[in-house]
């Protein structure tokens, strides 16, 4: 039997700020929220709670507490992709100006940007493409 992915669970300090900041940079929607969790999804996944189970609803993102803070760089990351018209620097300025900040992990010259969220978690914002 094979498994499917389900979801992406990020460890948080502040599991409603981070995950309100990246619903926000990918567009997505805050599908729940509860003391302990937030989870993001798809647009459209909001529209699908309540009328599908669960486990068939859209792969989104969890967001959890935990006490410790992020202390190495992550070993998994995600790639962003402006669209082929949009402004690759512009996009890059709007998520620094919402909080994220730029990492070096050792990218040298690469066309793409490395940035951080406002936790510390890196991610990359690749050059404009389909």
């Amino acid at each position: 039997m094979a498994l499917r992915w389900y979801s992406v669970v990020v460890d948080s300090h502040d599991p409603h700020a981070l995950a309100r900041w990246w619903a926000e940079t990918l567009a997505w929607p805050v599908v729940f929220e509860a003391d302990d969790e937030v989870v993001i999804a798809p647009p459209g996944s909001e529209a699908l709670e309540g009328t599908v189970p669960r486990e068939q609803l859209p792969q989104g993102w969890v967001f959890v507490p935990v006490p410790e803070a992020k202390s190495v760089k992550n070993r998994l990351h995600i790639d962003l992709a402006p669209a082929p018209d949009d402004d690759h620097q512009g996009q890059v300025d709007a998520l620094v100006t919402r909080g994220a900040t730029r990492v070096d992990v050792g990218q040298a010259d690469a066309p793409w940007v490395v940035l951080a969220d406002p936790e510390g978690n890196e991610f990359c914002v690749l050059t404009p493409r389909e």
